[in-house]
C-alpha cells in the first residue's frame, strides 16, 4: 500500500512538472520584450512633406537613400527566372534568406543554382527558417552544402530551444554581390508558380532592388545570419561601393521580437496618420487591432479613400480570414472599402499611400508580423513607382468581390460566433 502511495505521488509530482514546464513554453512563446503601440498618431503633415520622410528616417533607424531602382515582379512568372538570373550571375557573394524553402521544381531549381556558384567559388549562404522550411529534404540540404554552401537553420527545433519556437524568421531575401537585392512575399515552393491562373498557383509579387538600399537588405540578411551564431560577413563582396541605379529614395526596414519597439506596427500607424488622399492596403493576413481600426476610421473622417484586398474563400489561413472579418464593422460604417480576392489565395503584401510612398516586402497586418516574427520591408518613396502600384492593386481590384456593410450585417450566426472565437486567439495571427 505505501509503495502504491509513493508511486501515485510520483506520478503527481510528474504530472505537475509536466504541467508547469508547459505553461512557463507557453507564456514564453506567447509574449515578446516589445512595448505595445497604444495611442494613436495625429496627422501633422502629409507622406510628401520633408517631416514624414525625416520622421520615417528617424523613427524606424534606416535612413532614406536615393539613386535606387525598383522593379516590380508579378508572381513566379516574373519572379523566380529573375531571382534565378541573378542567382547564376553571382561573381562574389549570394546572400539568401527564407521562410519557405520546400521540395519541389522551384527548390530543386534554387538548390542547384546555388550549389553551381558555390562550387564555382562564389561565397554562398542561406538561411532556412527551423519550421517554416522544414519540409525541405535533408538529402537536398546536404547536396548544397556539399557543394559549398553555409546552410544554416534558423531556430531550429530542439527540446531545450522551445521557449523560442514560435518566433521565426519570415524575411524573404536575397541579395547577389552585394549589388542587387530582392525581396516580398514569395516563398521558394510551387505554389508561387504560374501567374495566379488558379487555386493552385497563389497571387504574389517579388521586387528587384538597385542601388544604395540594397546595403540595408544586405544588412537585414545579416542580422539574422550573426544571431544564428555565424561569422560577420563583410568586405567588398558583400558592401561593395553603390552607386545611383535610378531616380527613386528609398529604405529597408527590418524587425525583430526582441528589438524594444514595434517598428513595423510603427510605421503602418505613421503611413495612415500622415495620408491625406488614399490608403491602399493588400494582404493576405489583414487583423488589425482596435487601434489599427480606430486610425482608418480617423482617415476617412479626413476624406482618404481607403481600399484593403484580402483574400477570398480561398485561402491557407481560414481562422485568420473569421478574425479579420469580425473587425469589418467599423471599416465598413466609415465607408472603407474591402474586397475579396476571388481566383485564387491572394499573399501579397503591399500598401500605397498618397500615390507617393510604398511599402513592400514580408510584412502581414497582423500581430504574428508586428510582434512574433523577424521580418524585412522595403518603402519606397516615389510617385512613379507609387502609381504603377496602384495600378497593379486596381487590376487585383477587379478580380475581387467587394463586401459591403449590408452583407456583413447579414451574415449567419454560426459565422459570428467563429469570429469571435478566431479574435480571442488574434494575438498569435
Amino acid at each position: 500500500m505505501a509503495e502504491r502511495k509513493r508511486r501515485s505521488v510520483r506520478a503527481w509530482a510528474a504530472a505537475a512538472a509536466a504541467i508547469t514546464l508547459g505553461a512557463v513554453l507557453l507564456y514564453a512563446n506567447l509574449t515578446t520584450p516589445d512595448q505595445p503601440v497604444e495611442h494613436p498618431i495625429a496627422h501633422r503633415y502629409d507622406t510628401r512633406h520633408p517631416q514624414f520622410l525625416h520622421t520615417m528616417a528617424h523613427l524606424l533607424g534606416a535612413p532614406v537613400v536615393p539613386g535606387n531602382r525598383v522593379t516590380t515582379l508579378l508572381n513566379g512568372d516574373q519572379a523566380f527566372p529573375a531571382m534565378l538570373e541573378a542567382i547564376r550571375s553571382a561573381q562574389h557573394s549570394i546572400t539568401l534568406e527564407a521562410y519557405i524553402f520546400w521540395p519541389g521544381t522551384v527548390g530543386t531549381m534554387f538548390a542547384e543554382a546555388l550549389a553551381e556558384r558555390a562550387r564555382a567559388g562564389v561565397a554562398t549562404h542561406l538561411i532556412l527558417d527551423g519550421v517554416g522550411s522544414q519540409k525541405l529534404d535533408e538529402e537536398l540540404i546536404e547536396r548544397m552544402r556539399q557543394a559549398g554552401v553555409q546552410v544554416v537553420k534558423f531556430r531550429p527545433i530542439h527540446w531545450y530551444t522551445l521557449d523560442r519556437v514560435n518566433h521565426r524568421t519570415h524575411r524573404k531575401l536575397l541579395v547577389v554581390d552585394g549589388r542587387v537585392g530582392f525581396t516580398g512575399g514569395l516563398g521558394i515552393a510551387d505554389l508561387y508558380l504560374g501567374h495566379a491562373q488558379d487555386a493552385d498557383h497563389w497571387r504574389d509579387g517579388q521586387f528587384r532592388a538597385e542601388g544604395p538600399v540594397v546595403g540595408q537588405l544586405q544588412a537585414a540578411f545579416l542580422d539574422n545570419w550573426i544571431e544564428s551564431g555565424e561569422a560577420l560577413l563583410h568586405g567588398l563582396d558583400y558592401f561593395p561601393p553603390l552607386d545611383s541605379a535610378g531616380g527613386a529614395l528609398a529604405q529597408a526596414i527590418h524587425s525583430s521580437p526582441g528589438d524594444g519597439t514595434e517598428n513595423l506596427r510603427l510605421m503602418y500607424h505613421l503611413a495612415i496618420a500622415s495620408a491625406s488622399r488614399s490608403i491602399l492596403i493588400g494582404n493576405p493576413y489583414f487583423v488589425p487591432n482596435t487601434l489599427a481600426v480606430e486610425m482608418l476610421v480617423e482617415a476617412r473622417r479626413r476624406g482618404v479613400r481607403v481600399e484593403i484586398i484580402v483574400p477570398g474563400p480561398i485561402t491557407d489561413a481560414g481562422l485568420v480570414r473569421r478574425a479579420s472579418r469580425a473587425k469589418w464593422g467599423p471599416l465598413l460604417e466609415a465607408g472603407v472599402r474591402i474586397y475579396e480576392y476571388q481566383p485564387t489565395m491572394y499573399h501579397n503584401k503591399v500598401i500605397v499611400v498618397d500615390d507617393y510612398w510604398v511599402s513592400v516586402g514580408s510584412t502581414n497586418f497582423d500581430n504574428r508580423s508586428f510582434r512574433l516574427n523577424d521580418e524585412a520591408n522595403l518603402n519606397v518613396f516615389d510617385e512613379a513607382f507609387a502609381r504603377a502600384q496602384a495600378a497593379i492593386f486596381a487590376q487585383d481590384r477587379a478580380r475581387a468581390r467587394e463586401v459591403t456593410l449590408e452583407e456583413w450585417r447579414g451574415r449567419p450566426l454560426t459565422e459570428r460566433i467563429e469570429e469571435r472565437v478566431a479574435w480571442v486567439l488574434r494575438r498569435q495571427l
